[in-house]
């Protein structure tokens, strides 16, 4: 033990003595790093003969001694403790790491602590560089030597960024450059996360040369990759004046020729902008339209030289915005041209022997030209000629020569030559010069002085003079006034002939004729006077006075315009001649008479409108003229005697009286009154009046009775007024203003009623009096009226079968008759009403009940409850209470109330019903809320060409609000139709699209929230009008139609019909064979089917054996017909009644508890009578039979509306309350074969039942419930 001591503290002796030997030291020493914002950085750190723990410091604060740093999820210290390496990784380095870090060794075991620091730099380049308020690339448009700024922005580096400036891509040493660098603090102004913003500014002051010319700023960091540096840069657009433009195109001193085309081209270079060049020709502008391209400018004048252009001045000027003044350039062209025509001025005529003076003038022509004359064919030498200045250009030549005129000549022929002898080009002109002599006396033909023409006859009057040089010039003048005549003219003659129209204008009208030329001093003239027979042109009648009035004389005088010879004139009354006084004549225009005649008038009112006509007539011409006038006579208004003074119109109906005064002045006001109180007229009417006036017509749009009585008419013209009078009697329908009301008497005693009307007219059989159910009406009533319009109906020993309404009826042959029920009560004990919904109520557990006991009874009854043959104290706990509400006349009702209803409180209620004949009680029932019971009495309210009019009695509502389904099917279709009523409470509704003249099956079906009742049975028919109104339009095509259609369609329909059979064909063949194996597949494999659903298949027996066979399949066509529950609510679908079967026919499918699974098929098989025990199936016992049939040996009967009794059909044979039919066509009869086939395959025939009107496939009289599958 002594030893083993020894040798333990001799070994830890060794052990310290070596390790106080190797003192931990760093191998690889902490340094400092730099690292880019976002890069990883790792500081070192290793330590050699590692004894203590080693840590990491950021700053002074300590990361801790394990790899994984909490609150540093980027920072990490990875290496190898046996090693002593813990190097310090951080990722995605930010600026906040930008600190002093440490590596920390503690002591151990003699061995002291240890530590170095390193500097960890973290670098950010910067964000964006940018010149300020200019984007990169854009451009900087500044004037020549304008001083300007730019001013660089480099963001968010850390440390600050330099920034470089350069001009194109050589690097600038501005000396007026002034930079600055912002510290941009960080969150909290946290000094790690600095950064600085460098801003450069420098000042330019550009020149041409500049133009185009870049300036970049660029970024330079430590963290920004040299090969992609960041950069800004701006273009400069320097402007600065343009250079002195040139003209190309022409050379001074050129000689251009008139028609030459000449191109000049003035350019300009350098300016911005481009210089805008402008052409001037003499100092106007010519051509503003230049082009440019880059900074040289150039504007191309085109244009054909001419005399215009001749010593012109072009001048091309250029400019810009930095023009202080336009430069230009100039040049003057020299064109060469001959004069363009030559024109001689002189006299014309000339008589032998005349000097004639002539000029010859030149155009303009550079160099001036020369003129050369020809007379008579002879070229004259001795002329003269000088030479002016054109202010069009060029020169203008002028000549003046005398050429005298030779006798034996008709005319003298002279030339003028003018001649640019330097072009060699010649123009020439001629001028003629005729020789005078005097033509020959005219004279006038075509009328003889003296004779007659009747005016409006055409008279031809000729003028002809021979001779003469120029032939004479004729004209002829009417009166001295010159009138325009057609000239033909001959080698030696000329004629002028007038054609004339002759009027009254042309009597004593002096014609004349005058011939001259150039060699007549004094026109030669003949002269001839016409003589024209006339009638007056127009006959003025005048009135004296102006103004007729009765009892006074006036006189109508008669003149005639100028006539000849003189008129004859004459009187007419209304076409009847009368005599004139006092004919006179005296001259009148054109030399013609003029004729007067009078007549005096007597005036009376009478003579108003009487028609005085005057003739004037010339016998020599057998033509007269006519005037008339009618006479106006002022007289005041005076009614027609034929106004009728009594009106009689009918209440509510328009009427409308004219009363039609005459009276002259015709402008007649009329006012209408009655009562002394104007009535409105339609010119002040606002649209809402019912009476207007409107001049002598009284419009009553409305007729009221408080319209009758008297109404007066003024009429009132400016000679006076008068007054005219009617009477309006105003008949209306008998209306019932009163009845005795509800009349309330013992049984045996007499009742009498009493009913009272307004009418007009009242006769004694206005009122009368009915009750359809009243036997003995006649016997046992009489009738005794009064003179104020009440009748009076006497009922003798009444009893309680006479309780009810008695119809008083007015109709007195205007408009529609009126009617009233009067009440007669016979006294009696209560009855109850015992209608289905009255006598089953429901209600939820915890929710108030509310039972509903309704009676009728005279007097009034009053209600007590009971429960199990205790009453039930009601509104005297919060249990029970009762109200009470009478409902009319016999009709009362109580309410009871049952809150926080229980399972206890369901069951059967008693309400008594008593007043002091006697009592009644009523057994009502309270349930559970249920689904609803079927509607009963459904009825046809009404029917049209295409829809039906549906009305029927509610079942128990199951405690909730019900809603309702119509089913309806036409007779012949197999396919039900289903609508909604809307809204859902209603108790009619309209079945919408029927078609025309067709019978239909209807049936109805309610249902709740908590489920639906059965549909009734389809015992209701109707039939649709076979009236069509005008405005219906079928949508069928027509027999017409039919018979245009194409015959290649029908063709193409026959064959796709033809395939489709053979396609069913092989579709039904392919079927019975499947049908024939499967009968021979072992028992055990239809053992393992017994699982799906059953299927019905449906077909039509043949026409011929009443059986189905394979050979009959290809000729049945399938129908189908389909259901849209589109608006309908959702939990009122039925999905047994939306699946097909096979072919396509609607069937309705059992429900899986009514049918067990099994493979169900029918097959065709012969017809006999089903078993009487209704069991339509053969099935094995495991199989439900069919439920017994329902008694319906006196179904409840269907009232028909009484204006529908020929739509409805007579009542079917007792059917089961589902409704549950399968109907057919007559001619198509129903399913024959009904076939189930179980393990043990057994065939069951069902009667044929083609000859039956109602058809099902149930058999004949045996019921079948709502929830059984059942064929549609």
């Amino acid at each position: 033990m002594d030893l083993l001591s020894f040798i333990t503290t001799l070994l830890i002796s060794i052990f310290l003595g070596v390790s106080a030997g190797q003192q931990q030291y760093f191998r690889v020493q902490p340094h400092d790093v730099k690292v880019q914002e976002g890069g990883e950085a790792m500081l070192e750190c290793e330590v050699a003969n590692l004894v203590g723990q080693v840590q990491w410091t950021k700053d002074g604060f300590a990361l801790g001694f394990s790899s994984v740093i909490p609150g540093f999820p980027r920072y990490s210290v990875i290496g190898d403790r046996r090693h002593g390496v813990y190097n310090l990784r951080i990722s995605n380095a930010s600026l906040e790491d930008d600190a002093e870090y440490q590596c920390q060794v503690g002591p151990a075991k003699l061995n002291k602590a240890i530590r170095a620091n390193a500097r960890l730099n973290v670098t950010s380049p910067p964000s964006s560089v940018e010149i300020l308020d200019h984007r990169h690339n854009s451009k900087i448009e500044i004037k020549e030597n304008q001083e300007f700024h730019l001013e660089c922005r480099v963001r968010n580096a850390k440390p600050a960024a330099k920034i470089v400036w350069y001009r194109g891509n050589v690097e600038i040493n501005i000396p007026n450059r002034e930079d600055q660098t912002i510290e941009i603090p960080g969150k909290n102004n946290n000094k790690r996360i600095t950064r600085y913003d460098t801003h450069s500014r420098i000042s330019l002051k550009p020149t041409a040369e500049d133009d185009y010319a870049e300036y970049t700023c660029e970024a330079r960091h430590e963290a920004l990759s040299p090969d992609i540096p960041m950069r800004a840069t701006v273009q400069l657009s320097v402007l600065y004046p343009p250079g002195l433009p040139y003209i190309e195109g022409y050379t001074e001193g050129e000689t251009i020729k008139r028609g030459q085309t000449v191109e000049l081209v003035c350019r300009s270079r350098g300016g911005n902008p481009p210089a805008q060049l402008i052409w001037y020709k003499n100092g106007e502008q010519i051509r503003m339209a230049y082009r440019t391209a880059g900074r040289v400018s150039e504007n191309v004048y085109t244009f054909t030289a001419d005399a215009s252009d001749n010593k012109a001045r072009y001048k091309c000027e250029a400019s810009n915005i930095m023009s202080k003044s336009p430069l230009k350039a100039e040049i003057d062209m020299t064109v060469l041209f001959s004069p363009s025509h030559v024109t001689i001025s002189g006299p014309t005529e000339a008589r032998v022997g005349d000097p004639v003076p002539l000029t010859c003038t030149t155009a303009n022509s550079n160099p001036p030209a020369e003129i050369k004359w020809m007379v008579a064919g002879r070229q004259v030498r001795n002329a003269t000629s000088r030479t002016v200045v054109s202010p069009e250009g060029g020169w203008i030549t002028t000549s003046n020569i005398t050429a005298v005129v030779e006798p034996n000549r008709r005319s003298l022929v002279v030339i003028c030559h003018g001649l640019n002898m330097q072009l060699t080009e010649n123009v020439v002109s001629t001028h003629t010069i005729n020789v005078l002599y005097p033509p020959s006396q005219p004279f006038i033909h075509g009328y003889v002085q003296g004779t007659h023409v009747t005016a409006g006859e055409v008279q031809k009057i000729s003028c002809t003079s021979s001779g003469g040089n120029p032939l004479a010039t004729l004209t002829w003048y009417k009166n001295d006034k010159k009138i325009h005549s057609p000239v033909k003219t001959t080698d030696k003659s000329v004629t002028a002939e007038i054609t004339i129209l002759t009027n009254v204008t042309d009597n004593e009208a002096r014609y004349r004729c005058e011939a001259a030329n150039s060699a007549t001093e004094i026109p030669l003239f003949e002269t001839i006077t016409m003589s024209v027979y006339y009638p007056p042109e127009h006959v003025r009648i005048r009135q004296e006075p102006a103004e007729l009035r009765p009892n006074e004389e006036a006189t109508l005088i008669c003149d005639a315009s100028s006539s000849n010879p003189p008129a004859k004139l004459s009187w007419w009354r209304e076409g009847i001649p009368v005599q004139g006084v006092q004919n006179t004549s005296k001259p009148g225009l054109h030399g013609g008479t003029v004729s007067s005649i009078e007549i005096k008038v007597n005036v009376t009112e009478d003579m108003n409108g009487i028609q005085y006509a005057c003739q004037a007539q010339n016998e020599a011409l057998q033509r007269s003229t006519h005037d008339s006038i009618t006479l106006q006579v002022l007289y005041k208004p005076i009614f027609d005697k034929n106004n009728e003074n009594s009106v009689t119109g009918i209440e509510n109906e328009p009427l409308m009286i004219s009363l039609k005064a005459d009276g002259n002045p015709e402008s007649i006001a009329y006012t209408w009154t009655k009562d002394g109180l104007p009535i409105t007229q339609s010119s002040n009417s606002n649209g809402m009046e019912r009476i207007i006036s409107d001049g002598p017509i009284l419009n009553i749009t409305r007729l009221s009775k408080h319209d009758a009585g008297t109404y007066n008419c003024e009429a009132l013209n400016s000679q006076g007024s008068s007054m005219a009078t009617v009477n309006i009697t105003v008949q209306y329908p008998a209306t019932i203003i009163q009845t005795s009301g509800a009349v309330i008497v013992n049984p045996k005693e007499d009742a009498t009623l009493s009913c009272t009307v307004d009418s007009n007219p009242l006769a004694d059989d206005t009122i009368t009096w009915k009750r359809e159910d009243f036997p003995d009406f006649d016997a046992r009533t009489s009738v005794m009226y009064d003179k104020n319009g009440t009748s009076y109906l006497r009922i003798s020993q009444v009893t309680k079968e006479d309780l009810g309404h008695f119809q008083c009826i007015a109709n007195n042959g205007v408009g529609n008759s009126t009617m009233k029920e009067v009440m007669l009560i016979v006294k009696h004990k209560p009855e109850m009403d015992e209608q289905p919904a009255l006598l089953k109520f429901a209600s939820d557990a915890g929710d108030t009940a509310k039972m509903v006991c309704r009676s009728r009874a005279s007097p009034l009854a009053r209600y007590s409850w009971a429960r199990n043959g205790n009453s039930i104290s009601a509104n005297t706990t919060g249990k029970y209470y009762t109200t009470y509400r009478q409902v009319d006349e016999l009709t009362s009702e109580s309410v009871l109330y049952i809150s926080h209803v229980t399972s206890a409180d369901y069951g059967i209620y008693e309400c008594v019903a008593k007043n002091d004949l006697g009592f009644s009680v009523v057994s009502p029932r309270l349930e559970v809320t249920s689904a609803p019971d079927t509607p009963t009495l459904l009825i046809v309210l009404n029917s049209t060409h295409d829809t039906v009019t549906l009305g029927w009695t509610p079942g128990f509502d199951g405690g909730w609000k019900p809603s309702y389904r119509i089913r309806y099917r036409q007779v012949n279709d197999d396919g039900y139709k289903y609508e909604d009523v809307v809204p859902s409470n209603a108790t009619t509704y309209t079945v919408k699209g029927l078609s025309v003249d067709t019978q239909y099956i209807f049936s109805i079906m309610a249902s709740n929230k908590l489920g639906s009742s059965n549909y009734m049975p389809d015992l209701l028919s109707a039939k649709t009008s076979n009236k069509i109104p005008p405005s219906y339009s079928s949508p069928s095509l027509d027999e017409r139609n039919l018979k245009n259609f194409p015959g290649f369609l029908i063709i193409v329909g026959t064959i796709v019909g033809t395939l489709l059979i053979l396609m069913n064909v092989l579709l039904i063949g392919c079927c019975l064979h499947r049908r024939r194996a499967k009968k021979h597949r072992p028992s055990s494999e239809q053992n393992n089917q017994t699982s799906k659903s059953a299927t019905i298949e449906m077909y039509a027996p043949s026409s011929y054996n009443d059986t189905m066979t394979g050979e009959t399949l290809s000729s049945v066509s399938e129908k189908s017909e389909t259901y849209s529950n589109e608006g309908s609510n959702n939990e009122y679908v039925d999905d047994s009644r939306s699946k097909q079967a096979p072919n396509s026919y609607i069937i309705e499918q059992p429900p899986p508890v009514d049918y067990p699974p099994a493979k169900s098929s029918y097959v065709s098989a012969p017809t006999p009578t089903p078993p009487a025990d209704g069991s339509y199936y053969n099935v094995s016992d495991r199989y439900l039979s069919y439920p017994p049939p329902l008694d319906f040996q006196n179904p409840p009967p269907v009232p028909a509306h009484p204006h529908l009794a020929h739509t409805v059909t007579p009542a079917t044979p007792p059917l089961p309350s589902n409704g549950s039919l399968l109907r057919h066509q007559r001619h198509v009869p129903p399913p024959d074969v009904l076939h189930n086939t179980s393990q043990n395959a057994q065939i069951l025939q069902a009667q044929t039942l083609a000859q039956k009107r109602e058809l099902t496939s149930f058999g004949n009289g045996y019921g079948v419930n709502e929830q059984e599958g059942h064929l549609v």
